[in-house]
């Protein structure tokens, strides 16, 4: 590693939406969103088109970025401020990497979501706050302290909360929850979620950093909206961007699911409500979010320009996990575990991003818990830390090509409701076990849009004195054996506690024991 000063190392700017489809920025099989901010950035910068979130959700998604960790090493496992949550923050001692960043002298800002901790703040992790949104409410309180506050705000909700009328004519993307608070999917908002605040914090801040030549620190600002999150609500002028007789739903759309868990049909049942045409607006409504979050991005790459600073900065923009957009009729993110869940766009620019490299889209798998390491690289930052990521310096810096491709992983213990998943891809291959329900696994060769369970059940077929095999196809077992001994190998690594032998619990075709098979 190249030892820099202070006053050499570049500044660093990260803008992260929230639940953004990986293929809302690139041209593909799906509409893509209209980003002109975005694109010219993309011009001169690497595309990561193989970029995941380790966890289909914010919290742990953005403790594994903010670490560098997997969820079963840093311990958030979902919403950290609901009264259900399985823990309440990252495990205590958990190394975030801007602390690192903090010790040679950078100074941190931070503007936006956090979804960090129900009880910690970003200041408690070296950020200067300049906007703090979706903080915690547990600052100060005991667990169970923090598990009654957060029962009893959720129970407010329904305190003056009116009956629904199941006879009533639906409103356009309504859908009608009797006895729970109401949804409408789309809308227009001239300041959704107060993301303009957010970026003109940010703005103000990069404003404010440019010092006297040779005289400025460098810096770090983290800029967080909330958008494109679901309920999809963009400014008009961005809905007329598009029209509705331009939209085409996913290939899968029209999958009947009956090949998947039970869950994943229940979930897609809700949206069901909405007929076709409805399903079509809300897309285009998530599209045009996606435009307005690409605006507020420019106002960000502006600035730079405006201070001169663009040329030393280095500049991510990426996504805390995806959205399903109308993939296999789901909506937002959760349990399903499809791609459209964990893809996310992955930009990295600017500063120490080799010349010949710009414009590249790579097509190395990567994940969130590389990026840590990757900006501790890019800057000259020493490191004393473990970190579960790798860094993508090489591809950044034209040392390396992209011809290896390593496993990726997911985690999961549910979103606001509990369900253990783990899954794994790998050359080509997807499998995924559910302790809820029957495991899933895709050829994504053959089968990129998941539609299509090698794995499922015949449905009113029951063996009884079978093997203990019998149930996965003869043409499929070695590649089911191969894929469960990469994800316990991973699992063991990674601290992952779940592999109780217990027989009521231990489900899986395959035990960890397989991986001692093959050391």
């Amino acid at each position: 590693m190249i030892s820099m000063t202070q006053k050499q190392r570049p500044n660093l700017l990260i803008f992260m939406t929230d639940q953004q489809n990986s293929w809302t920025i690139r041209d593909g099989q799906n509409p893509r969103a209209i980003t002109p901010h975005l694109d010219r950035f993309r011009a001169r910068a690497v595309s990561f088109i193989n970029a995941y979130s380790p966890s289909p959700h914010c919290c742990p998604s953005r403790v594994s970025f903010f670490t560098g960790l997997y969820p079963s090493e840093h311990g958030v496992w979902n919403n950290v401020n609901v009264s259900n949550a399985l823990t309440r923050g990252p495990n205590p001692g958990t190394p975030f990497w801007s602390s690192e960043f903090a010790d040679v002298g950078y100074q941190l800002a931070f503007s936006g979501k956090w979804h960090v901790s129900n009880w910690q703040r970003p200041s408690d992790f070296g950020w200067e706050e300049l906007i703090v949104t979706s903080p915690g409410f547990g600052a100060g309180l005991t667990l169970a302290e923090q598990q009654a506050e957060a029962k009893i705000r959720e129970m407010r909700v329904f305190e003056d909360l009116e009956q629904s009328d199941v006879n009533k004519k639906r409103a356009p993307g309504e859908v009608i929850r009797p006895g729970w608070p109401g949804y409408t999917h789309y809308g227009v908002d001239e300041d959704p979620y107060g993301d303009a605040d957010v970026v003109s914090k940010a703005v103000d801040n990069i404003h404010a950093r440019k010092g006297p030549s040779g005289d400025a620190h460098p810096w770090c600002l983290y800029v967080g909206p909330l958008g494109p999150h679901d309920p999809y609500t963009p400014p008009r002028r961005f809905l007329d961007w598009y029209s509705l007789d331009d939209i085409e739903l996913p290939a899968s759309f029209g999958d009947h699911m009956d090949d998947k868990p039970g869950l994943y049909s229940r979930t897609r049942d809700r949206f069901d409500q909405l007929t076709v045409e409805e399903h079509k607006d809300a897309l285009r409504h998530y599209l045009a979010f996606c435009s307005y979050e690409d605006e507020l991005f420019g106002r960000l790459l502006a600035a730079l320009e405006e201070t001169g600073q663009s040329d030393n900065t280095i500049i991510l923009f990426l996504s805390d996990h995806g959205d399903y957009a109308a993939e296999h009729g789901l909506w937002g993110k959760g349990l399903p575990a499809f791609q459209s869940a964990y893809r996310i766009p992955l930009v990295i620019g600017g500063a120490a991003i080799s010349r010949d490299r710009f414009g590249l889209e790579c097509r190395i798998p990567t994940s969130l818990v590389d990026l840590g390491p990757t900006l501790l690289d890019l800057c000259s930052v020493p490191s004393s830390l473990r970190y579960s990521g790798n860094s993508l310096q090489p591809w950044l810096s034209g040392i390396d090509g992209d011809d290896v491709h390593p496993d990726i992983f997911f985690q999961s213990n549910g979103n606001e409701a509990y369900g253990i998943q783990r899954a794994v891809i790998s050359n080509g291959w997807k499998l995924v076990y559910n302790m809820f329900d029957h495991d899933e696994l895709y050829n994504l060769a053959t089968d990129p849009d998941e539609l299509t369970n090698l794995l499922a059940p015949v449905l009113g077929r029951r063996l009884v004195g079978r093997g203990p095999l019998d149930t996965i196809p003869d043409n499929l077992k070695d590649t089911v054996e191969k894929l469960y001994e990469r994800l316990w190998s991973f699992c063991i690594e990674h601290n992952d506690e779940n592999i109780n032998g217990y027989i009521m619990t231990a489900l899986a075709p395959f035990g960890p024991g397989i991986v001692r098979k093959s050391e």
